[in-house]
C-alpha cells in the first residue's frame, strides 16, 4: 500500500508529531505506516490493527488531531462593510492599495475557479495554485504524498474548454471557501458595480481540505454526514501555502475561517505553534475568525475553594443526541476528579486519575455509556485533561460533579462541548460563561484574531466568540463587520467573513509596506501592531476587552497614525 493511499485510508489512523519519528520509535507501534513531514512538524499514519485506539493517555492530547468546522452561520451588492472597515478609502488615490504583488493564501472547502470574480480582464485565472486534497487523480505539490495540485497553466487550459471540469474537475461543494475568497480579494466587476472584494488584484493560493476520515468523526462523536476537516491536513496545507509564497518571494495573508472549541484555550496546540511560526517570518500575516460560540452556552467555568469542595454543574441534552462528549480543564495545582449522573438518575464512579486506559461505564436504562480518558499533566498545559464522552444520552438535564481531591485547597476549572456543527442536537449548560469562547486556532499570539460586529448598529454580533484566553492571552485584537457581508454567491455572516474583509484590508497593507518597499521587514505580529494603532475606540469603553478587543478595525486608522509619526 502506497503512503498516499494509507493517508486517504480509514484503516490507518493520523497522530501529529513535533519531531520527524525514527524508525525505531515507529517500530515500537507497527511495520506498516508512513510519515508526512510538515515543516518541523508532521504525521505518521499506521495501520489502526497494529497500534493501540485513540486516548489520550496513549498519545498525549496535542497529538490527537482535532477538528474543525467553517465558521459561518446558516440584496443586492452594497460596499457598506468595507467602508466601515476603511478599505474603500485605502483603495482609492492616493494610496490605491488593492493587494499587487501580494499573495491570499486560503484554506477552505475549494474554490469555484470558474466564476470571473478570481479571473484577470482578460479571463485568465488569477489563482497561481489549487491543491485539491480530495483528488487522487493527479499529482500532488512537491513535497507533499497526497491530493492533486493544479497550477495556473492547467486552469487557463481549462477556462478555454467548453468543459472546464474535464481538466481540472475541481469544486466547492459548499460554497464556503468560494464566498470567503470574493470578499477577501473578488475581482471587480462590470467596474466595480456588480462586486468587487477588499484586495481585487491580488493573486490567490488555494487548498480544498479533505473531509476528516470517518473514525476520526467517530472519535469525536460526529455524525457522517458534519462537513468537518482535521488538524493534519489544515497542518499540511499552511506549509503549502508558505512555500508556494517563499518561493515567488511574495508577501502572503493566510485567513483562517476554520475553528474547534475543543483544546486548552491557550494557544499551545501543534496548529496554533506552527502559525506561530509561520507569522513570525518576515512577510507572512495570519488571520484567524474568531468562531460563533459566543452564545452558545458550551462553556461552563467553575472554582472550588477550601469551604467548597464539590460543584455541581447541570447539562441540558435534546431529544435525538446521539451523543456528545466534553473537555474538562483542571488549573494546576488542585486536583479535580468527576462523576456523571444522567436524567433517569443513573450515577457513574468517579473518574480515576491514575488509569492509563479510557474507562467505561455502562448504564442499565437507555444503554447510556459513560467513558473518561484523564490526564494528570497535559503536556502542552501542564493542566489536568479529563475527556468525559457520553454515548446514547436520553433527553433532559445530566449532571456532572466536579469534586477537589487530595485534600487540594481548591482552584478553578473549565469545561468545553464541541461546536455547535459537531453537535448532533443541542446541547448547553445551564449556567453557561460567554466568556473565553474563541475557537482554536485563536490564541496565537502573533495572529490577527477578529471577531464580528453589526456595522448598521455598531454593536458586537452576540453569537461572536468571546475573551480572553484561559491564561490572560488578551485576544481577540479586533472587531471587524461580519453581519449580512455580500459574497460573489450571496449574503454571508460570521466570523468568517470578518476574517475575509480583515485578510483583504492587510494584503491592501502588504502591497503599501513590501510590494512599494515601506516596511519590507513587516510580518504577522507587526501588523497586529499597526491595526491595534490604527483601530477605533469608543470613549465609554476600556481596551482591550473581551468583546471588542482593541476596538474596530479601520485599514485607513494604520495610515492616519503612520502619517502622525513621519
Amino acid at each position: 500500500m502506497t503512503c498516499e493511499e494509507r493517508i486517504y485510508s480509514n484503516d490507518y489512523i493520523d497522530i501529529i508529531t513535533e519531531f520527524e519519528p525514527t524508525e525505531d520509535i515507529l517500530g515500537q507501534f507497527t511495520d506498516d505506516y508512513c510519515y508526512q513531514p510538515i515543516d518541523q512538524f508532521g504525521f505518521f499514519s499506521a495501520s489502526r490493527e497494529d497500534i493501540p485506539i485513540y486516548n489520550v493517555s496513549t498519545y498525549g492530547y496535542v497529538n490527537v488531531p482535532k477538528v474543525f468546522v467553517p465558521l459561518q452561520n446558516n440584496i443586492e451588492f452594497n460596499t457598506f462593510n468595507l467602508n466601515e472597515a476603511g478599505i474603500i478609502v485605502a483603495q482609492n488615490a492616493p494610496l490605491n492599495l488593492t493587494g499587487r504583488g501580494v499573495v491570499v493564501g486560503i484554506i477552505d472547502a475549494g474554490i469555484d475557479y470558474t466564476n470571473p470574480v478570481f479571473r484577470n480582464q482578460d479571463g485568465t485565472t488569477r489563482i497561481l495554485g489549487l491543491w485539491d486534497q480530495t483528488s487522487r487523480e493527479g499529482v500532488p505539490p512537491e513535497g507533499m504524498l497526497y491530493g492533486t495540485e493544479y497550477k495556473t497553466e492547467q486552469i487557463n487550459e481549462a477556462l478555454q474548454s467548453e468543459n472546464p471540469y474535464s481538466i481540472v474537475p475541481s469544486r466547492d461543494e459548499s460554497g464556503h471557501g468560494t464566498a470567503v475568497a470574493s470578499v477577501i480579494c473578488g475581482s471587480r466587476l462590470n467596474e466595480g458595480e456588480t462586486f468587487f472584494g477588499a484586495a481585487p488584484d491580488t493573486q490567490i493560493a488555494v487548498v480544498k481540505l479533505k473531509q476528516a476520515k470517518q473514525y476520526l468523526k467517530e472519535y469525536y462523536l460526529v455524525n457522517d454526514d458534519v462537513e468537518c476537516y482535521q488538524e493534519t491536513d489544515i497542518l499540511t496545507a499552511l506549509a503549502y501555502l508558505d512555500s508556494f509564497a517563499t518561493a515567488l518571494s511574495r508577501p502572503l495573508v493566510i485567513c483562517i475561517t476554520l475553528g474547534s472549541n475543543l483544546g486548552g484555550h491557550t494557544g499551545d496546540s501543534i496548529l496554533s505553534l506552527y502559525l506561530g511560526l509561520i507569522g513570525e517570518r518576515k512577510s507572512r500575516a495570519i488571520v484567524v475568525a474568531g468562531g460563533n460560540e459566543g452564545l452558545a452556552a458550551h462553556h461552563y467555568r467553575g472554582e472550588l475553594t477550601s469551604s467548597k469542595t464539590r460543584e455541581v454543574i447541570e447539562v441540558n441534552v435534546d431529544e435525538n443526541v446521539n451523543g456528545f462528549m466534553i473537555e474538562f480543564w483542571g488549573d494546576p495545582p488542585a486536583l479535580f476528579t468527576m462523576s456523571v449522573r444522567s436524567p433517569l438518575g443513573e450515577l457513574s464512579p468517579p473518574a480515576s486519575l491514575r488509569a492509563t486506559q479510557r474507562q467505561t461505564f455502562r448504564f442499565v436504562f437507555r444503554d447510556s455509556v459513560v467513558t473518561f480518558d484523564t490526564l494528570t499533566i497535559e503536556q502542552s498545559t501542564g493542566k489536568l485533561l479529563i475527556e468525559l464522552r457520553i454515548t446514547n444520552p436520553p433527553a433532559g438535564v445530566w449532571q456532572i460533579n466536579v469534586t477537589g481531591l487530595g485534600g487540594s485547597i481548591g482552584g478553578t476549572f473549565n469545561l468545553y462541548l464541541p461546536n455547535s456543527e459537531l453537535l448532533s442536537g443541542k446541547v448547553e449548560f445551564l449556567k453557561p460563561d460567554p466568556l473565553s469562547t474563541l475557537t482554536a486556532p485563536s490564541y496565537v499570539s502573533s495572529a490577527i484574531t477578529v471577531v464580528s460586529y453589526d456595522s448598521i448598529t455598531r454593536s458586537v454580533s452576540p453569537e461572536s466568540g468571546r475573551g480572553y484566553g484561559l491564561r490572560g492571552e488578551i485576544k481577540p485584537d479586533v472587531a471587524v463587520p461580519g453581519v449580512n457581508v455580500p459574497s460573489i454567491v450571496g449574503i454571508r455572516s460570521g466570523t468568517s467573513f470578518s476574517a475575509a474583509i480583515a485578510a483583504g484590508g492587510i494584503a491592501q497593507f502588504f502591497q503599501w509596506a513590501v510590494a512599494e518597499k515601506n516596511d519590507i521587514l513587516v510580518d504577522s505580529n507587526d501588523i497586529r501592531s499597526y491595526l491595534i494603532r490604527g483601530a477605533i475606540r469608543d470613549i465609554e469603553l476600556m481596551y482591550p476587552n473581551e468583546n471588542w478587543g482593541y476596538g474596530r478595525y479601520n485599514l485607513i486608522g494604520v495610515f492616519n497614525y503612520l502619517a502622525t509619526i513621519e
